[in-house]
């Protein structure tokens, strides 16, 4: 496999999020989101719809999805700038090295109606 960039793109309905969170509340809260991240969204679904986007965005890249990662793998935090990052652990990090990805960068934007997140990174030729 030669050296490429791998891409992942999501968008979601901040009401679906909303709608979801009033339904099912700290059960669905804490099934998709880390202890920071919700310290960080605040209860404000324009910020979990985007981290949700980034967490899907990242399982394409990933090649995969809810079912085969736990979307608590697969985290959304800031650096001391404030420009968000991901950070990946367990399965998601362990799949990332087999098959040769580093170098994640992410973009994340919301407005009222939708949030969107674009993740890419860096595919290495390995050796398995």
């Amino acid at each position: 496999m030669t050296p490429g960039v791998a891409c992942g793109v999501d968008i979601v309905s901040v009401d679906r999020i909303r709608a979801a969170v009033e339904r099912s509340g700290p059960r669905f809260l804490e099934k998709y989101w880390t202890q920071d991240e919700l310290a960080y969204c605040a209860g404000r679904p324009e910020r979990l719809a985007a981290r949700w986007a980034a967490k899907e965005a990242a399982m394409k890249v990933l090649e995969g999805g809810f079912d085969r990662f736990d979307p608590l793998s697969i985290e959304v935090r800031r650096d001391a700038g404030g420009v968000p990052r991901l950070e990946l652990a367990a399965d998601a990090a362990d799949h990332a090295r087999e098959v040769g990805l580093a170098s994640w960068s992410l973009s994340l934007s919301h407005e009222r109606e939708h949030a969107v997140a674009m993740v890419t990174a860096l595919r290495w030729p390995t050796s398995s």
